[in-house]
């Protein structure tokens, strides 16, 4: 569940769990699955080396807006096409963002998109001199 502005934004339990080294996992989550106007288009795009090109979108729940505060893949590379019409969300720009009933923790950073959650053990890449891992 994803919560923004006081609004319940998401929720569902139709989620495909991605990791990468040094990493906690990113849901990367239906687009159909969250609320009606939730997602907006947003400026920007990176690349990831095994994903591809990413684009971002900007989250709107209840009186908030998170600006480009989510990224989806319109391509995604051969091997992740799992993740076609699937969003990913930064938690730490969210009011709130539970896994089976537990509050998320980010991961440190501004960068990396990662839920921490109890069953996940680090040390993560996010912290200062951590990003060379």
């Amino acid at each position: 569940m994803i919560t923004l502005g006081g609004e319940t934004i998401l929720d569902t339990t139709d989620a495909v769990r991605v990791l990468e080294t040094s990493h906690p996992p990113v849901y990367y989550l239906p687009r159909s699955a969250f609320a009606d106007g939730a997602l907006t288009d947003a400026r920007g795009s990176s690349f990831c080396e095994f994903k591809g090109l990413a684009g971002y979108l900007s989250v709107h729940g209840g009186d908030a807006t998170a600006e480009s505060a989510a990224w989806y893949y319109p391509n995604p590379s051969k091997g992740f096409g799992l993740l076609d019409d699937r969003v990913a969300v930064y938690p730490a720009r969210m009011d709130s963002c539970t896994v089976d009933g537990e509050t998320v923790v980010s991961q440190e950073g501004d960068f990396y998109g990662g839920w921490i959650t109890s069953r996940v053990v680090g040390p993560f890449k996010g912290a200062p001199g951590t990003l060379g891992w």
